[in-house]
This record gives structure tokens, sequence and C-alpha cells, in this order.
């Protein structure tokens, strides 16, 4: 990659142009033509470097139920299970991890119709786990990442309360702390708008009016498909347009979980301490268990793991935690967008107890 890619990359990690042709805006920002740009990222999607670009929606504000989900498998039973478990609509990241007893590391999200923890034990069960462990978000310190292709660093989303009001390096705000409190809180949409949602969560096609077959599928005009996504983003129902990038590809190699015991007394100090390392791209509390004693997860992501671990000290150094382990990731399986209200979530429906999956 040459310093034009590296400054689109940025580009279009941040708000990506909702305009009738973007590719020709984002030219004129990097200082080259509308066809160079869709060349430079049609090669850059060929290398995997650029995986998506697509609307961000907001998982809880649909009604979507979440979880981080831990299994333990036997080595020679772990990439198929991993397969099986990449088919669900609603596992978005999905990471082989070193450091711990639980090998497999994913994210589930479920309509509001569906039982997680029952879909959860569902997959367990179909895929052979030894063990599981569901650890939903108590609180989350920080989210979202961007990696500066330029700077060769990474940047993210503080929703810490000690941050509402101010805007942030991926151009996302919380208005005020009502707004930073309510992450967690559905807000309802119409069968229409789930349409638009269907619609703008797919890969938007490298041509220089990709809106137009989205605008034409909805019935709607593209103006009105941006006036649209712009009540989304009021609404925040969706964040912004975005892309998704392979930070293997993209230069950050190395990707650890680390996960801290932290006294119940300090949560929210260290967690607001922990969130404010730059290169903490996300941090949540999850629950505790007899077998898991850590309270604390913070992604971090670096060009070597000589960096991650450079993280690692520096986070211990300023909050005086030392019980942690590092999880580091060795293989990616999966790493996508949540698909909303699309069938296939009802392939994960036990059959033998349909009643434990569909709740509503």
């Amino acid at each position: 990659m040459d310093i034009t890619d590296r400054k689109l990359l940025n580009l279009i990690q941040g708000p990506f142009p909702m305009v009738d042709q973007p590719f020709q805006k984002l030219g004129e920002e990097v200082g080259i033509s509308e066809q160079e740009v869709l060349e430079r990222l049609a090669e850059l999607k060929r290398t995997n470097v650029l995986r998506q670009i697509s609307a961000i929606f907001d998982t809880r504000r649909l009604g979507f139920k979440t979880t981080l989900v831990a299994m333990a498998y036997e080595t020679a039973k772990l990439h198929d299970a991993a397969m099986v478990i990449n088919k669900h609509p609603g596992v978005s990241h999905n990471y082989a991890r070193e450091g711990s007893y639980y090998n497999l590391w994913f994210t589930l999200a479920v309509p509001p119709e569906h039982d997680l923890e029952a879909t959860a034990d569902y997959m367990a069960r179909k895929t052979n786990a030894l063990e599981q462990r569901i650890m939903p978000t108590k609180r989350f310190f920080k989210i979202g990442v961007n990696f500066d292709m330029v700077k060769k660093k990474g940047s993210s989303f503080n929703f810490s309360p000690d941050n509402v009001n101010k805007e942030q390096s991926d151009g996302e705000t919380a208005a005020n702390k009502e707004e930073a409190d309510s992450w967690n809180k559905a807000v309802p949409v119409t069968e229409a708008e789930k349409d638009a949602i269907r619609g703008m969560q797919e890969d938007l096609e490298l041509i220089p009016r990709p809106y137009d077959q989205t605008a034409e599928q909805l019935g709607m005009t593209t103006d009105e498909l941006f006036a649209l996504a712009k009540d989304f983003q009021d609404r925040r129902i969706m964040r912004r347009y975005s892309a998704v990038l392979h930070h293997r590809r993209s230069g950050f190699r190395a990707n650890a979980m680390i996960v801290w015991k932290v006294p119940e007394e300090r949560s929210e100090e260290v967690g607001l301490m922990m969130a404010s390392h730059d290169a903490v791209t996300h941090c949540y509390e999850r629950p505790t268990f007899p077998d898991w004693p850590y309270t604390h997860f913070t992604m971090v992501h670096a060009t070597t793991p000589e960096g991650c671990e450079e993280i690692n000290t520096e986070i211990s150094e300023a909050t005086g935690i030392t019980e942690r382990l590092v999880l580091y990731s060795t293989r990616e399986y999966k790493k996508t967008r949540v698909r909303y209200f699309v069938p296939d979530y009802d392939e994960y429906v036990d059959t033998e107890k349909p009643d434990a999956i569909i709740t509503a």
C-alpha cells in the first residue's frame, strides 16, 4: 500500500460519504479521480485489506440481545466447531485464542424474540463443547476501533461518563449523560425501517453511484434514503456508514484480549483508567464465574506482539492491577457485522426444545 491507499483507508473508516457519488467525493479529498478511487478500493478488497463498506447499526438499540461467549474444545475439534458457529448471522467476531482453558471466543446477537442463553446452549451442544461461559456486558467504558493507516496507530470511541459532550476520533459523540446511559435501551422500528436496515447492511458496491440500487429496491429516491439514514443516526439506531478493515492485513498483526481481576470497589475507577489508554479499543466489565475471576476486558491491537506487551505493562502500572491473563488470537474465524432481521436466525431454534429459544 502506498500513502494514497492509506489515506483512502483512513477516510472510509470515518463517516463514509452518503452522497450520490461518494467515490468522487473521496477522490476530491485525496486528490485523485473517481475511477482511481474505485480501482484502488477494488484492489484493497481483492487483497482482503478492505472487508466491506456498509451501515453500522447499534445492535442493542434495535432490540437484539448480545453477549460474548467463551467455549472450550478439544484441539482437534476446534476448527470444525468454529465453522458451525460462523454460520449464525448474529456471530460477528469469532477467534481462536490461547492463554486460557477457553480456546474459542465469539460475539453472539439474537433477535428480540429469541433467547440468548438458550441459543448459546444449543450451539454448545451442537458443536460438542467441553464447557461454555456466557459473558454479557455489565458496563462498557469504551467501544469502537479505527486504524490510523498513516500513523499506524489505533483509535476508538470512548463512551465513559467523563467524555460525554466531547467529539471522538472516529466522529461519534455522546451528547449527554442520558445518552451514554441509554446504550442498552431498545427503540421501536417499523417493518419499512427493517427493510431499509436489511438493504443498508449489505456491502456497498464499488460503482460510481452505489446507493441507487438500494434506494430503488426500497421504492425511494437516494435523497430520501440519505434522509432516512440521518434519522436513524439521530435516533442512534445507526452509527454511520463505514468500512471494516482486516486488521492483520492492514499491518496490525497482534491482537490481544487482556482480562483483569479488578476489585468491585475499584470497578469504575479502573475501567475509566483502562479506557483512557489510547491503544485500548474496547473496554468492558463482564460477570465472573468460579473458574473465571476476571471482571474487566480490554482489547488491544498493535503491529507486533511486543507492542501488545508494552500496552499490557502500561495498563498494569497505571492501575495497580496485576492479576490478569493475556489471550492472543491465534486464528480469526470471522469478523464481520451482525446481520439484522434475516430469516437465518430461525435455523438455530432447537427443534427438540423450541420454547427454550423463542420467548416472545
